[in-house]
């Protein structure tokens, strides 16, 4: 048994060890993906799953949620309350996908998305947070943001984008921003869609190869290939100073992009009352793949 153990261990090591090699020796440019990243890219980070969702479920249940998105939409409509919905995570994470969905049947003059592209130069001497002001939501409405504010606190440090002190300053704002958006009564929910490395490289590798995908690949997102390390230090400084009981970070694991779809809608679902809400639905919750930042931040190993 103990001879088992020591050579299944061995297994895993060697594994291991073929996929950082294949990681480090990765060429984006040949049509082949490696297969030690092909075959770890799901499971990897500790992922809890070893298949997606089956499409025929998936399928079903996201109809069912977004049954259920109409009708909170109706109550924002006769309510007046409002939402605002913040999707950030790494490049190729999956946060128009599932901004996509939660959507796509939603009248979008009350459900909008925002998508900023950088900051002109006067918006770089303005206030950092005043370019996002005239975009959150009027009575009824609801607002998703395909990366937000936040940048300051990931892409800009990272990129060279910003100043450690303009990112410094950010963490000593937002905290009060974000008070006073829910003091107002907005709802806010804060998404980080968490892959792992080999899930995004194999990501990074279709889109490079699909003629219908290459448009996502920019310059900026290659840069980002090496510097997986920055990205995950800046994320992990970000959840752990901005993560408050007002405004709590939800992180997705995300390596199915099914699963954290489903997961997604169904917290915003559960956190709002409405009318005729089917409460028998929303307790089916996937709780391996949706934790507070703080939890996720506890555990070791995830999505290195």
């Amino acid at each position: 048994m103990r001879l088992i153990r020591a050579q299944n261990k061995a297994m895993r090591r060697s594994k291991l060890m073929t996929l950082k090699q294949a990681l480090e020796n990765f060429d984006l440019d040949d049509p082949e993906l490696a297969a030690p990243i092909a075959e770890a890219a799901l499971t990897s980070g500790d992922y809890p799953y070893n298949k997606k969702l089956k499409w025929k479920i998936y399928e079903t249940r996201l109809r069912d949620l977004q049954v259920e998105l109409v009708k909170l939409q109706t109550h924002l409509k006769s309510s007046g309350q409002r939402i605002v919905s913040i999707f950030e995570g790494r490049d190729a994470a999956g946060k128009g996908g599932s901004i996509k969905r939660y959507r796509e049947n939603l009248n979008p003059r009350h459900t909008r998305v925002v998508a900023l592209p950088a900051p002109s130069d006067r918006e770089q001497v303005q206030w950092y947070f005043q370019r996002y002001i005239s975009h959150l939501p009027a009575a009824g409405e609801s607002v998703l943001f395909d990366r937000s504010w936040y940048n300051r606190a990931v892409v800009e440090p990272v990129m060279g984008f910003c100043t450690r002190q303009q990112t410094e300053a950010f963490f000593n704002e937002v905290p009060n921003f974000e008070r006073m958006l829910v003091d107002d009564g907005i709802f806010l929910f804060k998404f980080w869609l968490n892959i792992s490395r080999p899930m995004q490289v194999k990501r990074f590798h279709d889109r490079r190869h699909n003629p219908l995908k290459a448009w996502k690949l920019s310059p900026v997102d290659l840069r980002a290939l090496k510097k997986w390390d920055e990205y995950t230090n800046a994320r992990n400084e970000m959840l752990t100073l901005s993560h408050t009981q007002f405004a709590p970070w939800q992180v997705v694991r995300a390596n199915d992009k099914r699963r954290a779809r489903l997961a997604i809608i169904s917290s915003v679902l559960n956190a709002m009352d409405y009318d005729d809400k089917d409460e028998k639905l929303l307790k089916i919750q996937d709780h391996s793949i949706l934790l507070p930042a703080s939890e996720f931040l506890a555990q070791t190993g995830v999505d290195e």
